[in-house]
């Protein structure tokens, strides 16, 4: 029992406390997974439990695929089979148990591509064009349909039938959805959304096959319980109907995925929806210096939706969180690389610093100064900026102006789409390949043949031409916005609901400007694309020893010894999106999962300047939630910036630290005028107010703000 050995008094609590309903709050850097090992080997060797009678579920098969390998070297020859993920576990449900719906056991998973495929055939068959609706309307809204799960029994039913759904449907979108699903059941396939829906129709129709799985799976897990959906927790809660051992991990401090569907409330009332729920903190942090835990304690404690705790260190003093204000983007990032190469001259490596960021698009003016100055780097859950596919695209049609070679040709030609497809580019390649010229003169000779009338190709050689007539004298922000609107490109990108794309846009847009203010009067279009050949020719292929680009997102899970956490300013974290409380905590959630990344040294950074929006860009108020005292300033702010940012910030949100929070109240005696006394057991999703269980009533019932309530305690 080497396992046990090596856990906490908390931890070691949560590892064999095996029977019942079972939450632990485990904060972060506090040991969670190795937690959940040692739970799942005491499981197996003390309580001799068949592997095949665990369910371990967790949200990545990353996390899934770590958990495996620990087991594995004290259960070498076991059956992990089901340390997976939601997703994963239905697979392996509907493999076994889908002839339930009459659906074969080879059917198809469909990932986001087979699913936009899947969409433009629907959209080419039904003859509709962007203007009528964009692919993404149509995901969505089908995402949306699927949501109350009602749709299985129609998925589940003869092709015949959705075909002739799909012609009796009154809205556009729903004729859509039921062609979708034709196409679906025409080769069996399910999505992502539909595996957990048919386990979760399955398991509620067909008793048998409930009952089964019920009896099978004696001890449920769920880890990252947090950023559990309504779906899953529904599937948690059915699998665990039988035995009632469901035992669950999150911090509700760390829930970021509500856009994704998420809900917080699960792991907050899971108390008040189960019977003699035991309740265990981890609150030891194993992995951040006390100083950068001050700051992420004051920081977080600035939420109201929460269970109240506090992460106490157990590694030595190190310094404060540093902060700098930077008057501009450049200076910012040229203050982390400084910061980086000293770091790395005092021996720290490279691959041990960690840059973090809310949105890609504020990586690019890191990666300039990573470059200028050397230092290698690896962008992480995205690509470089000049190599995503917007700025690609657009400084292709740059270079169209210019050049005219036949990659930026190709690349550009239908993009968007002006149906030039492939047998014309095979038409036209054959011509160039004849008269010995470029694409794009191939096409501009071919214009008016039979085989070109019908496209929109008229429409692009007119786009080129004009420019390249008067690009010489033209500001490159002003040919750039023209471009943008005149080839369609932009709108394309609008009508597509692709914000972040369009984010990337406003961003290139800033880094011309910025080259041609540096550059002075003699920059021109070509000395541009050469800057920019700059960075998309560097090799960027991942480096061990390399500085790690990534967002907040994509760093959950992930520890690096030190951490740059840049653009903290209003507008860019939080976002300009964040305009309710909910948003603003969640923002402020992401925020300390920021923050508690870091183990040695945690850098924070923003600059002055405007949003794309043209609000001033003040300093994020998760900087003064942190709390002066616990962060040192390698700049002092300007007094009356700080004034004028607190105004702003004040407008936005109520900042009254005096005022009592509704976690404070969790555990208190009431006295309500009707239904006297009870206790306080849980805040409802909007925190206004208090989830209650009277003595005299057998369920709770939760009240707003303004209830009638005397606190007794």
């Amino acid at each position: 029992m080497e396992y046990l050995q090596q856990l906490n008094t908390q931890q070691r609590e949560a590892a064999t406390t095996t029977e019942g309903y079972v939450r632990v709050v485990a904060g972060a850097g506090s040991g969670k997974t190795k937690t959940l090992t040692a739970r799942y080997l005491y499981l197996v060797e003390q309580l001799g439990i068949s592997t095949a009678n665990i369910l371990c579920v967790t949200f990545t098969n990353k996390a899934a695929a770590e958990m495996k390998k620990r087991i594995r070297s004290s259960l070498p020859d076991q059956d992990l089979g089901r340390i997976t993920t939601f997703h994963g576990f239905c697979v392996g449900l509907l493999k076994e148990d889908c002839h339930v719906v009459q659906y074969p056991s080879t059917f198809i998973v469909l990932d986001e591509e087979d699913k936009e495929a899947m969409l433009r055939t629907v959209f080419e068959d039904l003859g509709i064009t962007s203007r009528d609706m964009t692919v993404k309307d149509a995901v969505d809204h089908i995402g949306w349909r699927k949501g109350g799960r009602g749709y299985v029994k129609n998925l589940i039913g003869a092709p015949e039938k959705l075909l002739r759904l799909s012609e009796e449907a009154t809205t556009l979108k729903d004729k859509v959805m039921y062609r979708y699903f034709y196409e679906q059941r025409k080769c069996y396939g399910l999505d992502f959304d539909d595996l957990v829906y048919f386990v979760l129709y399955i398991l509620q129709q067909d008793r048998d096959t409930r009952e089964k799985w019920q009896q099978r799976l004696e001890y449920v897990m769920v880890d990252e319980f947090q950023d559990i959906d309504k779906d899953q927790y529904a599937l948690a809660d059915i699998l665990s109907g039988y035995h009632k051992n469901l035992f669950v991990v999150g911090d509700p401090d760390q829930t970021i995925y509500t856009w994704r569907g998420a809900d917080v409330k699960f792991i907050l009332e899971f108390d008040s929806r189960h019977e003699n729920v035991k309740t265990i903190y981890l609150n030891t942090n194993y992995r951040s210096a006390p100083q950068i835990l001050k700051a992420s304690n004051a920081l977080i404690d600035k939420n109201r939706q929460r269970l109240k705790k506090e992460l106490t260190a157990v590694r030595p003093d190190a310094r404060k969180p540093l902060y700098f204000h930077a008057r501009t983007g450049q200076l910012e990032a040229d203050w982390m690389t400084a910061n980086m190469r000293a770091l790395h001259d005092g021996g720290r490596s490279w691959s041990s610093m960690a840059v973090l960021y809310r949105a890609h698009y504020v990586s690019r003016t890191v990666e300039e100064s990573l470059i200028r100055n050397r230092i290698p780097y690896v962008l992480y859950s995205g690509v470089e900026f000049y190599k995503r596919k917007e700025i690609k695209d657009v400084l292709c049609y740059l270079r169209m102006i210019y050049a005219g070679d036949d990659i930026s040709f190709l690349r550009t030609v239908n993009e968007p789409r002006r149906g030039v497809g492939r047998t014309r580019i095979a038409a036209l390649k054959e011509y160039a390949a004849l008269h010995r010229c470029s694409l794009y003169d191939a096409l501009a000779a071919s214009l008016d043949t039979r085989l070109f009338q019908r496209s929109r190709a008229k429409e692009y050689v007119r786009l080129i031409e004009k420019y390249r007539a008067i690009f010489d004298g033209m500001d490159l922000t002003d040919l750039l916005a023209g471009v943008l609107s005149e080839s369609g490109y932009e709108e394309m990108l609008r009508s597509c609901g692709e914000e972040e794309r369009l984010d990337n846009l406003a961003e290139l847009k800033q880094a011309i400007y910025d080259f041609q203010r540096k550059a002075g009067e003699e920059v021109t279009l070509g000395n541009y694309l050469d800057h920019a050949a700059l960075f998309t020719n560097m090799d960027q292929t991942a480096r061990a020893e390399a500085v790690k680009l990534m967002t907040v997102h994509a760093a959950k899970g992930l520890e690096f010894p030190t951490v740059f956490l840049c653009g903290l300013s209003e507008g860019i974290f939080p976002g300009k999106r964040a305009n309710t409380r909910e948003k603003l905590e969640e923002e402020r959630r992401l925020c300390y999962v920021a923050f508690t990344r870091a183990q040695d040294r945690l850098f924070l950074s923003d600059a002055a300047g405007s949003n794309y929006d043209g609000s001033f860009r003040y300093p994020s108020r998760f900087l003064f939630n942190a709390e002066k005292e616990n962060v040192e300033y390698a700049v002092p702010l300007d007094p009356e910036l700080e004034e004028r940012a607190m105004e702003q910030i004040r407008k936005t949100e109520t900042m009254d630290a005096s005022a009592a929070r509704p976690n404070e109240a969790v555990g208190k005696r009431i006295l309500h005028p009707v239904f006297g006394e009870g206790s306080v057991i849980g805040i409802p999703r909007g925190c206004d107010g208090i989830i209650v269980q009277f003595d005299s009533i057998h369920t709770p019932r939760t009240f707003g703000s303004a209830a009638k309530i005397t606190y007794l305690t």
